[in-house]
């Protein structure tokens, strides 16, 4: 029995390093509370219609403008919709949209910065002079550009809002090739005839994919606000379907009488953000290990 127990003792059960990831993003209590405040945020969304019974685009003509109440706890809009149901619903489509348009312009820069830095050369002068002249141009400009062109809608939204955050991926990418590319596993991957992709999205890419990682979800948050900007304008999500940015478009007339139209949307995006960059800063903690105490 004691030589069971002195083996056990000196073989101990290998910790999950997914256990250990986690446990290191919620070290700091700023990481913490961005984690609770997001997942408030995305359950309060999911039951969006156990916490609220009206249609989104239900109307009470006897409520139009009406202040929050107990059977309207945010008040209704101008068209007497429910202002709570219709900001659940919408945030739906906010994080989707700066979920969906930061992931995809983390790709594009990503792929582009993988061949940049790994080709060099030629190719690497002309990509990298073709982002100097796409960051040039200010990144709300480009989004309303690109929407103006593609239309409004999701898709056409979600395509403006990642175009802009191409060229700082593809930097950061172009930045970490060039650092891994001399190390010794690239050489002995080159000397055993691995073709040039497999070498960069094989063997490179998951040893630089740390900081994209980060950038992306931290940037998650101003895609957000960008999103909403657009609604705002006109550009992004059309109504009648509820988005964060158009309910506050829909509010900005009645502001003085009836502050409560974008109060609400208001403080849902500014939760969701600080939300994101707190877990950002989270996940620099755990991945960046220049970071750690």
């Amino acid at each position: 029995m004691k030589m069971k127990q002195v083996k056990r003792n000196l073989n101990p059960p290998p910790t999950s390093l997914q256990a250990e990831f986690f446990a290191r993003i919620l070290a700091a209590w700023s990481a913490r509370l961005g984690v609770a405040i997001l997942l408030f945020v995305l359950v309060a969304i999911v039951l969006g219609p156990v916490i609220s019974p009206y249609g989104v685009n239900q109307m009470d003509l006897t409520q139009i403008l009406g202040k929050p109440s107990a059977s309207h706890p945010f008040g209704c809009d101008s068209m007497g919709r429910d202002l709570l149901t219709r900001l659940l619903h919408g945030g739906r489509y906010s994080l989707l949209l700066g979920f969906a348009a930061s992931m995809f312009g983390a790709l594009i820069g990503t792929f582009i910065g993988c061949i940049a830095g790994y080709f060099g050369g030629i190719t690497e002068s002309l990509l990298m002079r073709l982002m100097d002249v796409w960051s040039a141009i200010p990144g709300m400009l480009l989004c309303i550009l690109v929407s103006i062109v593609m239309g409004a809608g999701f898709f056409p939204t979600v395509l403006a809002l990642s175009i802009g955050s191409v060229p700082g991926g593809v930097r950061m990418v172009r930045g970490q090739i060039l650092v891994e590319r001399k190390k010794e596993y690239i050489e002995a991957a080159e000397s055993i005839n691995c073709s040039k992709m497999s070498i960069m999205f094989h063997h490179l890419l998951p040893n630089v994919i740390q900081p994209m990682i980060i950038i992306t979800t931290m940037g998650i948050g101003s895609t957000i606000i960008m999103a909403s900007a657009l609604s705002y304008i006109g550009l992004g999500i059309q109504p009648p379907t509820p988005e964060w940015g158009a309910m506050l478009a829909d509010g900005r007339n009645y502001i003085r009488e009836f502050p409560h139209l974008i109060t609400f949307p208001g403080i849902s995006i500014a939760l969701t953000v600080i939300s994101l960059n707190l877990l950002g800063d989270g996940l620099r903690d755990a991945l960046d290990p220049k970071m750690r105490n």
